[in-house]
């Protein structure tokens, strides 16, 4: 069984820039909170159940305040379109030590899966480390480029029923692929309009209209994850800056 902390997630090179790390970011201190009871949460939390090292205090189900606001608003909007329908917390902030863990973690996951020693630079290595790169940040201890969800302006959510259950999506939170990508079941779902791959394309539509309509931002290869006020939004949105930061263990950075 292959350890976490036998990768380096440093291989992912931190230093790599996204397309959205030019972007300066002009921090305006709004604070994190908790989610109110009107939002889902999905428990329990995945990271936390793994071990993940948050700390006192710290909590997956926190955002900053404007984005606790579009969240709501997001809500608001899916039950005006689809009242039996809410949508369903899964992650929010996640502080760099939790990116940290959960990269090396799905690293390893990956190298087991594939049956890849993670312990021998390889080729195939290589791929999964790529691979794992497309929808995991590095834990870039770098202020001027933040892991979206280190700022609390980054929420990975889905859809659920009126009473919590988690809809089918076409492919689950977290899966490392292209079935992950927004619109992978686009093509399917206009070749047979009645079929399953039709459907989740559909709820993965309203959950991005909703959420855009909130004025959030859709990560480019993630049906799931939305940001608004950090760097991928900013870069999504056509704004000249972030104003939102990283958000350490004492505050902001």
């Amino acid at each position: 069984m292959l350890s976490p902390s036998s990768i380096d997630p440093v291989g992912m090179d931190p230093t790599a820039a996204r397309p959205w790390h030019p972007i300066p970011i002009v921090e305006n201190g709004e604070p994190l909170l908790t989610l109110p009871p009107q939002l889902w949460r999905l428990e329990p939390h995945p990271y936390v159940a793994l071990g993940a090292p948050y700390g006192p205090g710290q909590s997956p189900f926190q955002l900053r305040s404007g984005v606790v606001e579009a969240l709501q608003q997001a809500q608001q909007l899916l039950q005006e379109q689809a009242p039996r329908w809410r949508l369903a917390i899964f992650d929010g902030w996640r502080p760099l030590a939790v990116q940290r863990f959960m990269v090396e973690h799905t690293v390893a996951q990956q190298c087991q899966v594939q049956g890849v020693d993670a312990a021998i630079a390889s080729p195939s290595l290589e791929a999964i480390v790529n691979e794992v790169g497309r929808f995991w940040a590095a834990p870039s201890p770098n202020p001027c480029s933040p892991p979206p969800h280190s700022t609390g302006a980054a929420v990975d959510l889905t859809l659920a029923t009126a009473g919590g259950e988690p809809l089918a999506m076409g492919g689950e939170i977290d899966a490392i692929g292209p079935i992950s990508e927004p619109d992978h079941y686009g093509t399917l779902a206009e070749l047979d309009p009645s079929g399953a791959e039709a459907s989740w394309h559909h709820r993965r539509q309203v959950l991005a209209a909703v959420m855009g309509a909130a004025g959030f931002a859709q990560h480019p290869n993630e049906w799931w994850h939305f940001s608004l006020g950090d760097q991928l939004w900013a870069w999504r949105s056509g704004h000249a800056s972030a104003h939102y930061g990283r958000i350490g263990q004492e505050g902001l950075d």
